[in-house]
């Protein structure tokens, strides 16, 4: 059962969620801020939260005859992206792995999973009606791009796409996610360069996933090499 509550300003619901799955909170939840005083994405990067984006987090109980808890990524990616298509009408919008959403080849969401005991907590952040300025990477909204949805109105979509997803994901695995999720990734043959957890850095050209989720680089030397974690970035 989807549940949505929204409150108007939080340090950060990712942080809240987790508070609130370690009380024994039911799975379906999603948590809306209209604005966070200490949001933050991937790596401790801090997130901008001004008034008019997305700031959102839901909770998943993984059971045991689910697919690795990891690839829950890949489920949350391929929700977001279907509804930003269906926002904005962009045939623009990539997904980069494992769950970034681009729009021309800037940044316009992230999504940090974080586990809270037997719990997985998602966090969602999306530009919708602002984006920062003067970052080391590329970013945009949709308002840059056209006009920006209510925020209540599109998670009310986004709940529901990813209920739908996260179904698919429990009763048939996770191949129809790696297909939809490949169908909406940038072309294969992309130039990728991967920072990995131990300090490496890896540059290849995009080779799809395998059968797990991991990403697949073509290194120059004409071999692959799965990525299971790291920092992905265009080169």
């Amino acid at each position: 059962m989807t549940v949505i509550r929204t409150v108007e300003r939080t340090a950060s619901t990712n942080q809240d969620m987790l508070a609130l799955a370690g009380a024994g909170e039911a799975e379906g939840l999603w948590l809306r801020a209209v604005t966070q005083s200490a949001g933050r994405g991937r790596l401790g990067r801090s997130w901008s939260s001004p008034p008019g984006n997305l700031y959102v987090s839901t909770l998943v109980r993984p059971r045991a005859s689910d697919p690795s808890v990891a690839t829950l990524a890949l489920v949350a990616a391929v929700a977001l992206h279907e509804v930003l298509v269906a926002w904005s009408g962009s045939d623009a919008l990539r997904i980069k792995w494992p769950n970034d959403i681009l729009l021309d080849g800037a940044k316009l969401s992230g999504i940090l999973l974080e586990g809270a005991g037997d719990a997985v907590v998602i966090g969602i952040g999306v530009n919708l009606a602002h984006h920062p300025e003067g970052l080391d990477r590329p970013v945009t909204s949709l308002a840059a791009h056209g006009a920006a949805p209510d925020p209540a109105l599109f998670l009310d979509d986004l709940a529901a796409a990813f209920a739908r997803w996260l179904a698919r994901w429990r009763g048939e695995g996770l191949e129809p996610v790696r297909e939809r999720w490949l169908a909406a990734a940038h072309a294969r043959g992309t130039a990728l360069t991967a920072n990995l957890p131990d300090g490496e850095s890896v540059e290849g050209l995009f080779d799809g996933l395998d059968a797990g989720g991991a990403l697949i680089l073509r290194l120059a030397d004409g071999t692959s090499r799965a990525i299971h974690a790291g920092d992905v970035f265009l080169i």
